[in-house]
C-alpha cells in the first residue's frame, strides 16, 4: 500500500497579535468550503474577537481534547480526532503553541507535521517573534524574551507563506478600540510590547522575512557556502547558533556546529560544563545544524583543520569576555583562528545587549 502524498502547508505570518492572521485564515476556509472542499477547523483561539468568531459560522470545528494537569483542566487540539475525520484541509490556529505536559507531542507544530504526513493540507497562523533564529533580535527590539519558539526549518517546510500586514498605527487603533484585547489588557499592551517604535521595527523584520521566504521558494540552487559555528559551554553559544543558522538560511548554506574537547569525550568534562555543552548540542540539532565533537588540544587549529577539509567559507565565533573589550589578546581563540584561517571569512559575534529607550 502506497503512502499518501504529504499535505501542503500554508502559514499566515504577521509581526504582532491582532494583525488579522486568524481572520484571514478563516476567510480562506470559508471560500474553500463554498468551492466544495472538505475543510475543518482543527483548533481556533477566539480571544473574544467577535469579527473573527463570526468567521467560523458554518465551518465544522473538531472538538478540543480535555487534559488534566496539576489539578487543572486544559484544552488542546485533538490530533487523533482530526486524523480519524481525515478532511482535505484543516485550519490550525497558533502554530508555535506548547502543548500541556503529558500530550503525545510537545508542540502544536509537531502535531501539524503528523497531519501533513497523513496527507491533510494545513493552514496555520503565527507571529514572527516565535522564530528561533530571531529570538535575540526580538528581545533587543521589544525587551521580551519569547520562550515559545519553533525552529526555522519548520517554516522552510511551508509551501506558501502569506504576510498579513497592517500598519502599526492601525494596529494600535484596534487595541484602543478593544478589538484585540479587553480594555485592561489592551492598556498594558500599549504601555509595553505595543509601542509604535517596537511595532515598526517588528513589522520591518517581518516584511524582510516574508520577502526572504518568497525568494527561497523561487530559487533552485545548491548551497555554495558552508558555515562552521564554534560550540562551547558559554551561555553566548545559543545566541551564536541562532545567528549562524539565520545567516545559513539566507545564504542557503550548509551549517556545522563544532565542539572541540581534548580526548573527544564529553564524559571527561566536569558535570556543569558537560551539561551546558549537551544543551547547546541539542539546541543545534533542534535548529537542524549538523553537530560534531572533535578531539583536539588546540581548539583553533582543530577548527581550522576541519574548515579546510570541509571547504568551510565562514567561521562564526564569539569573543571571550574581557575587561578591555577593545583589545584582542594575541593568544585568544579569535586571534589564533584569524592567523590560521586567512583564506576563510571569520565572523566574530558580540553578545547582544538590549538598548533601553
Amino acid at each position: 500500500m502506497s503512502r499518501p502524498r504529504r499535505g501542503r502547508l500554508k502559514v499566515f505570518l504577521s509581526y504582532a497579535a491582532g494583525a488579522g492572521k486568524t481572520y484571514r485564515m478563516l476567510e480562506e476556509a470559508q471560500q474553500l468550503k463554498e468551492k466544495g472542499v472538505d475543510i475543518v477547523v482543527g483548533y481556533f483561539e477566539p480571544h473574544g474577537r467577535k469579527d473573527t468568531i463570526d468567521k467560523t459560522e458554518g465551518l465544522e470545528i473538531i472538538p478540543r481534547r480535555k487534559m488534566e494537569y496539576r489539578g487543572s483542566t486544559f484544552e488542546e487540539m485533538d490530533t487523533e480526532a482530526i486524523l480519524r475525520r481525515a478532511p482535505q484541509v484543516c485550519a490550525v490556529d497558533e502554530f508555535p503553541h506548547t502543548n500541556v505536559p503529558g500530550s503525545e507531542r510537545a508542540k502544536r507544530w509537531e502535531d501539524v507535521m503528523v497531519l501533513l504526513d497523513s496527507g491533510i493540507d494545513i493552514m496555520t497562523t503565527m507571529n514572527l517573534q516565535h522564530l528561533d533564529s530571531l529570538n535575540d533580535q526580538i528581545w533587543q527590539i521589544s525587551g521580551v524574551r519569547v520562550r515559545e519558539t519553533l525552529p526555522d526549518w519548520v517554516i522552510k517546510q511551508a509551501d506558501e507563506v502569506v504576510m498579513v500586514d497592517v500598519t502599526p498605527e492601525a494596529l494600535m487603533n484596534r487595541l484602543r478600540r478593544g478589538v484585540v484585547y479587553e480594555s485592561e489588557k489592551a492598556t498594558r499592551a500599549l504601555e509595553n510590547f505595543f509601542k509604535e517604535q517596537t511595532l515598526t521595527a517588528l513589522r520591518e523584520l517581518a516584511l524582510r522575512q516574508a520577502a526572504h521566504e518568497v525568494q527561497v521558494r523561487q530559487e533552485d540552487q545548491r548551497p555554495a557556502d558552508r558555515i562552521l559555528i564554534h560550540l562551547t559551554d558559554e551561555p553566548t553559544t545559543a545566541m551564536l547558533l541562532r545567528r549562524g543558522r539565520r545567516v545559513a538560511d539566507y545564504l542557503r548554506a550548509e551549517c556545522f556546529a563544532i565542539c572541540v574537547i581534548p580526548g573527544g569525550d564529553l564524559s571527561d568534562l566536569p558535570p556543569s560544563q558537560r551539561q551546558s555543552i549537551e544543551r547547546h548540542l541539542n539546541f543545534a540539532r533542534h535548529l537542524h545544524i549538523e553537530t560534531r565533537i572533535l578531539d583536539g588540544q588546540s581548539p583553533a587549529q582543530t577548527l581550522v583543520d576541519f574548515a579546510h577539509r570541509h571547504q568551510i567559507t565562514q567561521i562564526f565565533l564569539t569573543r571571550a569576555r574581557s575587561r578591555r573589550r577593545h583589545l584582542l589578546p594575541r593568544n585568544s581563540l579569535v586571534s589564533q583562528v584569524l592567523r590560521l584561517a586567512q583564506d576563510i571569512q571569520i565572523t566574530v559575534v558580540a553578545e547582544r545587549k538590549r538598548r533601553i529607550s
